[in-house]
C-alpha cells in the first residue's frame, strides 16, 4: 500500500464534539494551527494562567519527536507505530523518517474524529514507502496490534512512538499495562519513544491542571521523572536516559527557545528492547 488506502480500523461516521476541549485540539491551537474551537481556545488559555509557556511547551514535544524519529532513522528502524497521532502539523513524523530512509513504513493512530478528518495529510507517503491511518482507541492495545499488523511487519523492529499520550491516560485506566501490552508484541531491536507531562517542577501547578481537565471530563496526570521512568523498565534506555524534552539530543536539530530560565516540564526517552 502507499497510503492512498481509506483508513482502517474503526471508523464510525466524523462527528466533532466541539461542547467540550479536546487535548489535540488545544494542542493544535498552541501550535499555532487552526483546527481547533473556541472552547479549546478558552481552556488553553486557562492553562496559559497556569504556565504562560504553553506554546513553548508543544514545540519543546514537537521538536523532540523530530529528533527522536530521525536517530531512530539513521540508526536503522524502518517502521513505526505512532499513537495518538493528533492533527497533522508538518513536517509529520512520516516526512521526518522517509527524508532519511524512503521505504520507511508508518502506521499512525488516533481515536478522535478531527485526525481522521485530516488523515488525507498523513497519507503522503514516499513511492518506495508506505504511511497509513487507523482510528483506535489507545486503551484497546490489542485492536491498534491486529490493524497495524496488517501493515507493519512484527517480525522486524519497529519504533512505537507514544508522544504527548500517556499523561492523557490515567494509572487507573492501565497506563502502563498498555506500554507493556504493546511492547510485548514488538520483536527484538525494537524502540519505546515517550514522551511527558512533568509533575516534579510545579507539583501544585500540575495539580490545577489536572482539576481543570477533570472539571470537563477529561484525564491529565502529570508524572514525575521516576514515575515516567517506570514506563522503560525492562527495556536499554538511550543514552542521555530519561531527560527533559529540551535536553534530548539537541544536536540532532529543531532547539526550540523557551523564556526564562525554568526548564520546560516534559520528560522524554527512548529505549531499546533486546
Amino acid at each position: 500500500m502507499t497510503g492512498q488506502d481509506r483508513p482502517t480500523g474503526s471508523s464510525p461516521s466524523i462527528e466533532i464534539d466541539t461542547s467540550k476541549p479536546h487535548p489535540a485540539r488545544m494542542y493544535d491551537w498552541f501550535l499555532g494551527g487552526k483546527d481547533n474551537y473556541p472552547v479549546d481556545e478558552e481552556m488553553a488559555k486557562q492553562l496559559l494562567q497556569l504556565d504562560p509557556r504553553g506554546r513553548e511547551m508543544a514545540r519543546v514535544n514537537r521538536a523532540v519527536m523530530h529528533r527522536a524519529t530521525r536517530w531512530l532513522a539513521e540508526n536503522g528502524i524502518r517502521q513505526f507505530l505512532d499513537i495518538g497521532t493528533g492533527i497533522p502539523t508538518e513536517p509529520n513524523l512520516h516526512q521526518i523518517a522517509q527524508a532519511a530512509a524512503p521505504e520507511s513504513r508508518i502506521v499512525y493512530c488516533d481515536y478522535d474524529p478531527i485526525v481522521l478528518a485530516h488523515a488525507e495529510a498523513l497519507l503522503r507517503s514516499t513511492p518506495e514507502g508506505v504511511t497509513e491511518y487507523i482510528q483506535a482507541d489507545a486503551r484497546e492495545p490489542e485492536s491498534i496490534l491486529e490493524h497495524a499488523g496488517k501493515i507493519l511487519d512484527f517480525d522486524r523492529p519497529i519504533a512505537l512512538s507514544l508522544v504527548a499520550l500517556l499523561h492523557f491516560v490515567g494509572d487507573e485506566d492501565g497506563a502502563y499495562e498498555i506500554v507493556r501490552s504493546l511492547m510485548d508484541r514488538l520483536a527484538s531491536g525494537s524502540y519505546l519513544v515517550l514522551s511527558h507531562v512533568a509533575r516534579d517542577f510545579d507539583p501544585e501547578g500540575a495539580d490545577k491542571a489536572a482539576a481543570m481537565y477533570k472539571a470537563r471530563g477529561l484525564t491529565l496526570q502529570p508524572r514525575s521523572r521516576e514515575e515516567v521512568a517506570r514506563f522503560f523498565e525492562g527495556y536499554e534506555l538511550v543514552e542521555p536516559g530519561v531527560s527533559l524534552a529540551a535536553e534530548w539530543r539537541p544536536e540532532l536539530g529543531e532547539v526550540v527557545p523557551v523564556q526564562g530560565d525554568d526548564p520546560i516540564p516534559g520528560w522524554v526517552g527512548v529505549a531499546r528492547k533486546a
